[in-house]
């Protein structure tokens, strides 16, 4: 008895010992160095893997007091639909804990005012600009894809198919054939790349992953946010006027860490994170599990430097542990321990 914890203790030693020795030359070759936060989605070159979550930067502008956006992997406006929308009624936020619900309900100037009023700000920007469209018909989301199409400055698109506070928002991203129907149009309406946004409330996130992949997708965003639901129980009524909203913020982190390590498993797409990033060390969770680049979204209402934040994180977190890059730590998550006696 007393020789076999002997032996345990021996290989961990043996391990630890080892995992020291592959480390330090790592630490070795980067000191001095930053390292190379380089990325591709969908044969974009991005300068850093931080972009921003549609939805949570407006169009750009509202940010400029407090940072640089060229400074950004990418920016993501918020949805842009056919027509301008007003969104749901107020209140459209309710607080939940480690998160938020939100009904905002695709407020929006439309895809005519976006081109005639947003754009030009987003046009004298290095960082790469994606578009989401949100449309109430698969034709109709062929037609903004083309009409994005031609415009200068528009890098890419992605697909809102997941919006949980509209009428039909969900359809799309729930049932594989719609999936596949809605982005094989967008496909073949538009060169750009097209990368659709997942839904997180289906039973099998990987069904819908393989639907836009066979369609051809670019890549994948995942995830939106999770219908939920808050009642004020002094009022007894729901916080919300709908009823319901989408949460979002770090209490929904480890369902998106693992539904992109699930699409992971069985789609060969780039990868695009979001969910609760708060930190660097949130981003490169989603890095582990396959993620290439991730999206900041909530945290920007509580900080409008997070994106800048998890940046240098991220940058502080590959410098700690001797990468040189940030590309090798991507699905390189380690199996378990196996169990010991």
């Amino acid at each position: 008895m007393v020789k076999g914890k002997q032996k345990k203790r021996s290989r961990s030693t043996v391990h630890s010992s080892r995992k020291q020795r592959s480390r330090a030359p790592d630490r070795e070759r980067t000191r001095g160095k930053r390292p190379d936060l380089r990325v591709e989605i969908a044969g974009l070159p991005l300068k850093n893997p931080v972009m921003t979550a549609s939805g949570t930067f407006g169009y750009g502008t509202e940010f400029t007091p407090f940072f640089d956006l060229n400074a950004l992997g990418a920016i993501i406006v918020k949805t842009v639909t056919m027509h301008p929308r007003l969104g749901n009624a107020p209140p459209r936020i309710a607080e939940t804990a480690a998160g938020m619900l939100n009904s905002i309900g695709l407020q929006n100037v439309g895809i005519d005012g976006f081109r005639r009023e947003k754009l030009p700000f987003l046009q004298t920007l290095a960082t790469p600009l994606l578009v989401n469209i949100a449309g109430k018909s698969v034709e109709e989301f062929a037609d903004l894809a083309k009409r994005l199409s031609d415009a200068e400055g528009v890098a890419g698109i992605e697909l809102n198919i997941s919006c949980p506070n509209v009428a039909g928002g969900l359809d799309y991203g729930t049932d594989p054939r719609l999936t596949y129907e809605v982005v094989r149009a967008v496909r073949q309406t538009t060169t750009l790349p097209v990368i659709p946004k997942l839904s997180p409330n289906v039973t099998d996130v990987t069904v819908i992953a393989r639907a836009a992949a066979d369609a051809g997708a670019d890549a994948l965003s995942l995830i939106n946010t999770i219908v939920g639901m808050a009642i004020d129980v002094r009022t007894r009524k729901p916080k919300l006027p709908g009823n319901t909203g989408g949460l979002s913020g770090p209490a929904i982190r480890p369902i998106a860490v693992r539904m992109v390590w699930e699409v992971a498993q069985v789609v060969k797409l780039p990868l695009i994170g979001i969910g609760g990033i708060m930190t660097g060390e949130d981003a490169i969770e989603f890095f582990l599990a396959g993620a290439s680049a991730v999206q900041v979204g909530t945290a920007n209402y509580l900080d409008p430097l997070a994106p800048m934040k998890v940046l240098a994180g991220i940058e502080a977190y590959l410098i700690r542990h001797g990468f040189d890059a940030v590309t090798p730590l991507i699905g390189t998550v380690l199996p378990p321990d196996p169990e010991t006696e």
